[in-house]
Formats: structure tokens, C-alpha cells, sequence
């Protein structure tokens, strides 16, 4: 069976930016497949050309089998696409809403459809109600069902969290869920790292580059060495006495606690790390092994990135 969606080597320019640059990865049938990076990275590109809404200046898009500008309406059918914009119509119902978007789609028997949308975003005793009347997470949930209402194979959806509240957030993974545990496909761009923790696959994006595509745990576990975290009770630790200890593979600040990468098990180098601290005037200080986060290795792969492009300049010249 040919995959949902295929990028191969896939480039988008924007004038002098490129904002895609040779990007290659399949999403499977049935998957949750997360686009993450930080603003700039290509996320929305890539997910707009898969729409059909951009076309690519280089390289091929397979949606369905199907290409996304050539067989634009045919690949439209099977989309739900969700915006960072979405337009709801504020002084329409949340049922005329979704009837709107339903005949949009061309869709005419959509009642039973909105019925049971309305029930899974728990939107049913609100349906009279006017969609600039809804709070912030209730908007998102009518959003999602007026995206889904023309029964779509595959969800697109562009940072659908942002600027939501936590328990909104939470709502909405049950949901998305509970939607992909019904066949659906989702694709989902999120500069959250969390949130990528839930998907099954996830590509990391930087700079319109690929970094890497897999599933979270399995890139979690390719993080070389062993990762401790840092902290101590008079603010942060001195990044820069950390990083000039023997034995650290990488030193990085994260809120008020530092993680240090060592490049292998050792206890006496722990011990060395609490006991410099000490020297320096810090107290309280606690050095524990933890197990790596999906930002830690998009770190690791940024700077790692850089160090052979830096190489790459330095042979050049």
C-alpha cells in the first residue's frame, strides 16, 4: 500500500530563502506524524504544499498516490486541513458553522457526521450558541469538526496548540486520540517537544533542513553518552565551568538547571562535576543521571550540524 503522504527531495524558495531544502520522508496510512521545529523551520511550508496550496520548486509530492496540484480537487477530498488561522464565522452557530464547511466540501447528508463530532469534542449542548460566544478551547474543538465533517483519510494540522490553554491542550490530544485510534491519518506541525513525545514519528526541521526521522524513543535512545542534570540552589550552574571539566561531550542551559552530556558512565567524573561546583561557591548542588528528552537530542543534532558545516568552511578556505 502506498503511503499517506511522500516528500522526495522536496525544495521551496521564497525569493533568496529556502525555505525547504531537499527534504525527503514518507508518512504511513493510520499514523500520528509529527513536523517539529522552531518558527522558520518549514513546518508550514511543507504542510501547505502538501494541501496543494504551494508548489514545490523541486522534487515530487505524493499524496494518496496522488499528486497535490495537478489532482488538486481529488487529493482536496481526502484532506482536513486546520490552519494556524482558521476562519470560524463568528455570528453562525457552531451548527451552522460546521454546516457551512460541509457544503463547502459538497457534502449534503453531513447530519449524522456533525452529530457525532459534536459529541466527541463535547460541543453537543452548545450548538446554538454563536462561535464568537465559544472560549478559546471550544473554538479549536469546532475547528477540528468543521475540518473533519466531509470525513477526511488524512488530518493536516498546522501548530493546532499554539496559544491554547494547558487543559484545552490536554483535551485536544484525547481527541486527536481517539481519531486516530478510527483509521485517521494525522500530520501535525508543534514547536512543543512534549508534544512530539506523542506522535508515533516524528522529523525534526531547522532551518528548512531535515535533521532527522523516527520514532521519539528510537531518537532518544541515540544519544551518545550519559546525560546528567545540573542544578544547584544559589541560581544557575556556571555553564562555562561545566564546560571546561574533563569528560564533557556538551554542556546546555535548560530554565535554571544545566544538562551535561559525558561521554561515558562514570561515577568519579560525577563526583567531580558536584565537587568543582562546590569550589566555585555553589551550594546545594545536586548532579543526577536522567534519560534524555527529544530537545536534548534536537540540540545535540543542531550543534552537531553546525560543528561539520563550520568544518566544511574551514577545508573551503
Amino acid at each position: 500500500m502506498e503511503p499517506a503522504i511522500a516528500f522526495d527531495r522536496i525544495t521551496k524558495r521564497y525569493g533568496q530563502l529556502t525555505a525547504v531544502d531537499t527534504v525527503s520522508f514518507t508518512i504511513e496510512r493510520g499514523e500520528m506524524f509529527g513536523l517539529i521545529g522552531p518558527d522558520g523551520a518549514g513546518k508550514t511550508t511543507s504542510i501547505r504544499m502538501a494541501c496543494g496550496l504551494l508548489r514545490p520548486d523541486g522534487g515530487q509530492i505524493r499524496v494518496l498516490d496522488r499528486d497535490p496540484i495537478t489532482q488538486h480537487r481529488a487529493v482536496t477530498a481526502d484532506l482536513g486541513y486546520l490552519s494556524q488561522r482558521f476562519s470560524l464565522y463568528g455570528d453562525l452557530s457552531i451548527d451552522e458553522n460546521i454546516a457551512f464547511f460541509a457544503e463547502i466540501h459538497g457534502v449534503r447528508r453531513y447530519q449524522s457526521a456533525r452529530d457525532r463530532l459534536l459529541e466527541m469534542t463535547q460541543l453537543a449542548p452548545f450548538r446554538s450558541r454563536r462561535a464568537d460566544r465559544l472560549s478559546g478551547g471550544m473554538k479549536q474543538k469546532l475547528a477540528l469538526a468543521c475540518t473533519l465533517v466531509h470525513e477526511p483519510k488524512i488530518l493536516l494540522l498546522d501548530e493546532p496548540t499554539t496559544g491554547v490553554d494547558p487543559v484545552s491542550r490536554r483535551e485536544f490530544w484525547k481527541l486527536l486520540s481517539e481519531f486516530l485510534s478510527r483509521g485517521l491519518t494525522i500530520v501535525m506541525s508543534t514547536p512543543y517537544l512534549d508534544e512530539a513525545e506523542r506522535c508515533g514519528r516524528v522529523a525534526l526541521l531547522h532551518d528548512g533542513h531535515l535533521l532527522a526521522v523516527d520514532r521519539p524513543e528510537h531518537l532518544q535512545a541515540r544519544l551518545e553518552g550519559e546525560l546528567l542534570e545540573v542544578s544547584v540552589r544559589d541560581g544557575r550552574p556556571p555553564l562555562d565551568l561545566l564546560r571546561s571539566l574533563p569528560g564533557i561531550a556538551d554542556v546546555q542551559s535548560f530554565g535554571d538547571r544545566a544538562h551535561v552530556r559525558i561521554r561515558q558512565r562514570d561515577t568519579a567524573l560525577i563526583s567531580a562535576i558536584g565537587q568543582a561546583l562546590e569550589r566555585h561557591g555553589s551550594s546545594a548542588v545536586s548532579v543526577r543521571p536522567i534519560a534524555p528528552s527529544l530537545e536534548d537530542v534536537f540540540i545535540d543534532l543542531i550543534t552537531a550540524g553546525r560543528t561539520a558545516a563550520n568544518s566544511e568552511q574551514s577545508r573551503e578556505s
